[in-house]
């Protein structure tokens, strides 16, 4: 008689990462866009991703998402991994239902604020909540004005998003991320459409919310932001991870030439 697997009573599901990624391949037709990367975001954890244009941030980004498909290596949320059917270029997600679970859990704020011109920003924020999750309007709205009030523009909730700042845009973004109350968010250069001045405004919530330790990957061109908010850095060089690491280390003492370089052009 074969016994039975012993369980470890001190893992629990708190200890399993919410989203791993081993051994990652990307390309676009004969461009190698990622080469192998591995990537681990425990809970409560924010990981930032630097790196040139080019180096595969935005793309490595999209890949946890499942809004690109990748020809090779394993993708996990919560310890469970997506499943695939094909090889290489063919390669695609195999159940539908699983990928929707996922991107429900994985917020995205993108560079854009992709608000929609036609509703108010308190219609934004709980149009996904209402509409995918089919949760109560009522409980939806009264968690949409928290968020709003979260990110500083409870006073915004009636306006158009024509009528707001890119800085205020941005913020109703975050918002309506939070809105579906994710297992993390993902960021995609959130202040690089911004000018300084309202760029601070959105530094400032993605701060408050890395203090309150909601789990984050934030693909960011703002080094400051990457040293005072990350728990772990990764540098991508032409599509692999060239040097990783706490802040401390990866902007303190960098230990490739490359990385140096992109300090040094960065500052």
């Amino acid at each position: 008689m074969i016994a039975a697997p012993q369980t470890n009573p001190s893992q629990s599901a708190t200890d399993t990462p919410v989203i791993e990624i081993h051994g990652l391949h990307k390309a676009y037709g004969s461009l190698e866009v990622l080469k192998g990367v591995d990537l681990t975001a425990p809970r409560g954890h924010v990981i930032s991703l630097i790196g040139s244009s080019g180096s595969g941030k935005s793309t490595l980004l999209r890949c946890c998402n499942l809004l690109e498909d990748s020809q090779q290596g394993e993708i996990l949320f919560e310890g469970e991994a997506v499943r695939w059917k094909g090889q290489g270029l063919a390669r695609h997600p195999a159940d539908r239902a699983q990928v929707t679970r996922i991107r429900t859990n994985l917020s995205m704020v993108f560079q854009q604020f992709n608000l929609w011109s036609h509703m108010t920003i308190l219609q934004n924020v709980m149009e996904a909540p209402v509409t995918v999750l089919k949760r109560d309007p009522a409980e939806v709205e009264a968690k949409a004005r928290e968020y709003l009030a979260k990110v500083g523009i409870a006073d915004k909730a009636d306006a158009w998003p024509a009528m707001l700042s890119g800085g205020q845009q941005q913020r109703a973004a975050i918002a309506r991320a939070l809105c579906m109350e994710p297992r993390a968010l993902l960021f995609d250069e959130p202040t690089s459409a911004l000018d300084p001045e309202l760029e601070q405004e959105v530094i400032r919530v993605i701060k408050s919310l890395a203090e309150e330790g909601r789990t984050m990957i934030l693909v960011t061109h703002d080094m400051k932001l990457a040293a005072d908010c990350s728990d772990h850095v990764i540098f991508l060089h032409q599509g692999r991870i060239e040097e990783q690491g706490p802040p401390s280390t990866l902007f303190g003492n960098p230990q490739t030439d490359r990385l140096r370089g992109f300090l040094s052009a960065t500052s």
